[in-house]
């Protein structure tokens, strides 16, 4: 996603991840990785149970979710990831946000 931000932004979209860290350890690997968009931890996991991400130990914790969620709020496009490499490209996201924004 950091590689193709500009492309989301250009779309009038927003990347937010969210991570399982605390605030504190979370913020230190943001900034040293340079992300330039939004970070949020969710170390009590209240975001990823409300949008439905799956938490399998032995597969490493937390599972890929991808979700757009419209200027409305309403879940346009879900992604559930069986495994950790289960991330789809970004051009199928941008393709996407290009359907909705034709429809828009």
């Amino acid at each position: 996603m950091r590689r193709d931000y500009q492309e989301f932004v250009k779309r009038d979209a927003e990347v937010i991840a969210i991570g399982p860290e605390k605030p504190e350890s979370f913020a230190d690997w943001w900034r040293s990785h340079d992300m330039p968009f939004i970070g949020l931890p969710d170390p009590d996991h209240s975001v990823s149970k409300r949008y439905g991400q799956q938490v399998k130990l032995l597969k490493l914790g937390r599972l890929p979710a991808q979700l757009v969620i419209d200027k409305m709020g309403l879940i346009r496009y879900v992604h559930y990831g069986s495994s950790m490499s289960d991330i789809p490209e970004n051009k199928e996201i941008l393709a996407i946000l290009d359907q909705l924004g034709a429809t828009a």
